[in-house]
């Protein structure tokens, strides 16, 4: 696989800030890394940014060793493609590729002259180590593991564009050294000039008559202790700052040139990708914290497009729904409390990133089949927590149907999300609902043999069956009534005449109830089957209408028969949410 720009096929992380250790395979286009707080998406991009950092200038501390540990090194490596353009061949000592095997660098196999030859599909090893002295060390590892200094020179046209969550994108609105305002213009001379411009400015005649007396009294002292003398006014620099850093873009807003540094962070950000994009080779690695901070939504998904039309390999962070949904095309990755990620692969979540991206941010996502089961279980833990579960970060999602629920929760098992399942058992596929079962244990609810519906009805009190029929306000439904009629080949739709129909063909209410409410096409009339399908339509095929069924589970005594099935679910979903335990609904 030949790649076009720098990518990084691996990346691995050791005792660097909150993360001990920590080994992702990223993909070539957009990579966006979801996951709870402090879990250490940001020190991800941090790592990354620290790798290829275009100067010297970062300094480190000990907030930035694993535990404030500073006696063990930090290490950050990755395994990259890079291309001649970036000078890797062309460095004072001659770095050699490795070959990509799938997984990792391994070393090209020696011919007979005890050369290395050049592999198919050539990376190279990098790396970065904060010491023990808290300084840092980038290099270049050989095949042969002897390690070579990775050049400034290197890093910079690798052409890292950053936007963090703080102000420090602006260096790349910026004359700083490496930033993509610097990479754009490509002037190397530039900042002579400046300098001598400045230089050449009279600084010392623009001084009152005053601070003119100042420096020459000064002057005189300086003589009479045999110090450097002439004093005057003029431009100086210091290690780490430059004369580049106060030279920037300016901008018209409203008749007034101003600073681009000064605009929204939302302009700032766009505005960087802009001047990267703009430059002789597109950037080849960007990444970006929190990439709606300070955008609208029809901005933040222009600057999505704008990532997606773009051949760079790009690293996001996200809290947004908004950025989640426009981001179809990107591969999704979720990053636990330890450190692990995984991937949500898009034909497996797909659909649910698009219908409801909110279930990739809670705290703990409830995957219900469907909109039965999501009103239901709403009302249930509404009742559990004694308020909005959302307030708790817990989020009922519907997972649209027993087979798309299914392939859902195994992603997020895989992926290591914290979410819990509420599912019926349409007899499909028992051997993988087992499997999930036994990964998830209690946060996973399945209904032994049949649906919802069938398990509340089937534990309402006969005498109570017929509660089922009523409004609020305790008349009977038409609508539900002429469905029980259809079935029974009545056009009276008297609760009387269809008793008398039960009785006479030998069916129960009970059954009769069930087969409305969930639509069962058994023994419809041929042309009708479609017409019976839709009976449940006006039973509890929907959230109100799932809400309104766990009332009335409780109210016509269903909940005592039915509790210790889904009191256990109840409270694995509390205690995910650090919630205790109830051992009874508060109803």
């Amino acid at each position: 696989m030949m790649m076009t720009t720098a990518v990084i096929r691996k990346l691995t992380i050791q005792r660097f800030r909150g993360l001990e250790s920590f080994d992702w395979h990223p993909q070539p286009g957009m990579n966006v890394v979801l996951g709870g707080g402090d879990v250490g998406k940001t020190t991800v991009l941090e790592a990354i940014a620290l790798l290829l950092s275009p100067s010297n200038a970062t300094v480190v501390s000990e907030s930035d060793y694993w535990q404030r540990d500073s006696t063990q090194e930090f290490v950050i490596e990755a395994v990259m493609t890079l291309q001649e353009a970036t000078g890797i061949g062309s460095q004072h000592n001659f770095s050699w590729p490795w070959a990509w095997n799938g997984q990792d660098a391994v070393a090209p196999s020696a011919s007979e002259e005890d050369d290395l030859p050049a592999p198919d599909d050539p990376v190279y090893r990098v790396r970065v180590r904060g010491t023990t002295e808290l300084e840092l060390v980038w290099e270049i590892v050989q095949p042969h593991d002897d390690a070579d200094h990775f050049s400034v020179a290197v890093r910079r046209k690798i052409g890292l564009v950053r936007l963090s969550a703080d102000e420090r994108n602006d260096r790349d609105l910026r004359l700083v050294y490496g930033s993509a305002l610097d990479r754009l213009l490509a002037d190397s001379a530039l900042r002579a000039r400046i300098g001598k411009h400045v230089s050449d400015l009279d600084l010392h005649d623009s001084l009152n008559q005053q601070g003119k007396e100042a420096i020459k009294i000064l002057d005189e002292r300086m003589i009479e202790a045999a110090l450097p003398r002439d004093l005057k006014l003029g431009l100086t620099t210091s290690q780490g700052l430059s004369i580049g850093a106060l030279i920037g873009l300016l901008a018209t807003k409203n008749g007034v040139s101003l600073p681009l540094t000064s605009w929204g962070a939302g302009t700032r950000r766009m505005t960087a990708l802009e001047i990267a994009s703009s430059t002789e080779k597109e950037a080849s690695v960007t990444i970006i914290d929190e990439i709606e901070r300070g955008l609208e939504p029809y901005r933040l998904r222009k600057l999505i497009n704008i990532l997606r039309e773009r051949h760079s390999q790009t690293f996001l962070t996200t809290h947004s729904p908004v950025a989640i949904a426009c981001a179809d095309q990107a591969h999704l990755w979720y990053l636990d409390s330890k450190g692990d990620i995984g991937a949500l692969p898009h034909e497996k979540i797909g659909p649910q990133q698009r219908r409801d991206p909110e279930t990739f941010l809670a705290r703990v996502a409830v995957i219900a089949e469907g909109p039965t089961e999501v009103g239901f279980l709403r009302f249930l833990l509404e009742k559990a927590f004694g308020t909005e579960p959302l307030d708790y970060g817990v989020r009922v999602c519907d997972g649209q149907g027993n087979p798309a629920t299914l392939d859902l929760l195994e992603t997020l098992a895989s992926a290591g999300l914290l979410f819990a399942g509420f599912a019926d058992d349409e007899g499909a596929a028992p051997g993988r609902w087992k499997a999930l079962k036994d990964k998830l244990g209690d946060r996973l609810h399945q209904w032994p043999k049949g649906c919802t519906e069938q398990h509340v009805i089937g534990a309402i009190p006969d005498d109570r069956l017929q509660d089922l029929l009523k409004l609020g306000a305790g008349e009977m439904d038409g609508d539900r009534l002429r469905t029980l009629a259809d079935r029974l080949g009545l056009q009276d739709k008297q609760a009387a005449a269809m008793g008398e129909a039960l009785t006479a063909t030998g069916k129960t209410w009970r059954q009769l109830i069930i087969d409305a409410a969930t639509g069962n096409k058994a023994g419809a009339p041929e042309g009708s089957e479609k017409s019976w399908k839709s009976h449940s339509r006006n039973w509890f095929k929907s959230e109100i209408g799932g809400r309104e069924l766990a009332e009335k589970m409780i109210a016509l005594g269903a909940w005592e028969t039915i509790h210790p099935q889904l009191l256990p679910l109840i409270n694995a979903i509390l205690t995910a949410a650090g919630r205790p335990a109830l051992t009874k609904l508060n109803l």
